[in-house]
């Protein structure tokens, strides 16, 4: 009966079920092999993802949190220098700053896209400022090109934390981790493309900063025990490595199934008189619910959005995540506080109100479940019920 479906927000048990056979083929010659720490798995990958993302190279790491670290570390942030970022975004993003004790200096966000606003970077740039991290949120691009002009008319670095979007291109094909000086990965089990437990990935198409990652990823060392500058253990598991290699080549038809899923939640909501269309940010009466929007189109074969998350933003956000729960539907909020009104940043002397478009997102967006593996009466069932809550 259909009001006994249960939707979770993620099943990795399905996803597993299609590849068993390869996956576990790979964790036993692992075993078997007793190679743990970078070994041909690594290499492997390391190759394979350099390709599919169009860099010259890439290195796996310990976590998508890693992978920004190390790139901070290679260009050397000091103390009190200033990273620009935008102040909604997973913790990583801002925690990896202040860890190396920079400064996060913060800048709200499209209200469509939910990506940093670039028009907004340039007055904040001061004679401290080291680096730009734009985010590619929930996997649709940031708008790259204004971000790198004002990059390069600084002297800047630029930093893609890319940890929600491998596969994800900006305008012109351009997949992003390609764009700027350095790309950052996550590999997180729940990512579109995850492992089984923490790694990630950097990217660089710059032979020294390629040099400086590859030696900081191993303490600093280079030759082993000979230390000019002092790293971390930054390696990725040769396991993960394994896992990896065999579904990145399942990647791109795993993105297109979240795409058409996309596309079916939007076309319903629409049908249902839920929305006027796509990406509009602010709620009227033809407004109840508003529905994200791939800014830069996909024609065949190109991914401008992967949805690694489908958000959707309604005013009574925190009664329609209840029901939902109520109603054995998987759902999330990415993500209820920004880092302004976060506890461990009062330092920056922020308020709420500061940043009106992230406490706006903030307060009324909710993940609903879609991964590649749904049903499109999994997704009707999901719409339903939101149909029903909304028109209470």
């Amino acid at each position: 009966h259909i009001s006994l479906m249960k939707v979770p927000l993620l099943d990795l048990k399905a996803q597993y079920a299609t590849i068993k056979k390869d996956v576990d083929a790979a964790l036993i010659k692992c075993a078997e092999s007793q190679y743990f720490i970078l070994g041909p798995e690594v290499d492997k990958l390391e190759a394979s993802c350099a390709k599919y993302l169009g860099c010259k190279y890439s290195l796996g790491v310990s976590s998508g949190t890693d992978a920004l670290l190390l790139a901070l570390m290679a260009i050397d942030l000091k103390p009190d220098e200033e990273v620009i970022i935008p102040t909604y975004s997973f913790f990583a993003t801002a925690g990896v700053v202040s860890r190396l004790n920079g400064k996060p200096v913060l800048v709200d966000n499209d209200p469509v896209t939910f990506n940093i606003d670039p028009s907004k970077i340039e007055a904040l740039i001061t004679s401290k400022t080291k680096a730009i991290i734009p985010v590619h949120l929930y996997g649709q691009s940031a708008d790259m090109d204004p971000i790198m002009e004002i990059a390069k008319k600084h002297n800047l670095t630029v930093i893609e934390d890319g940890a929600q979007a491998i596969g994800t291109q900006y305008k012109d094909g351009r997949k992003v981790g390609s764009i700027a000086h350095i790309g950052c990965f996550s590999f997180f089990p729940s990512k579109n493309l995850g492992g089984f437990g923490d790694a990630g990935l950097v990217t660089t198409n710059d032979d020294f900063l390629y040099e400086r990652m590859k030696i900081l990823r191993v303490h600093g060392g280079q030759p082993k025990y000979h230390h000019k500058f002092i790293g971390a253990n930054f390696r990725i598991d040769e396991l993960q490595a394994a896992v990896l290699n065999v579904k990145l080549p399942y990647l791109d038809s795993w993105t297109k199934r979240r795409q058409e899923n996309a596309e079916l939640y939007t076309k319903l909501f629409l049908e249902k008189g839920l929305a006027e269309k796509e990406g509009i940010a602010s709620f009227d009466s033809k407004n109840k619910i508003l529905l994200p929007a791939a800014v830069y189109k996909k024609t065949a074969g190109e991914h401008y959005h992967i949805y690694n998350q489908y958000i959707i933003r309604v005013e009574k956000r925190d009664e329609l995540k209840k029901f939902l729960t109520e109603n054995e539907i998987g759902n999330e909020i990415y993500y209820p506080i920004p880092f302004h009104l976060q506890e461990c940043f009062q330092f920056l002397n922020h308020k709420k109100g500061d940043f009106p478009l992230a406490e706006f997102c903030a307060d009324t967006s909710l993940a609903v479940p879609i991964y590649p593996e749904l049903t499109p009466e999994m997704i009707t069932f999901v719409v339903e019920k939101i149909t029903e809550f909304l028109n209470k």
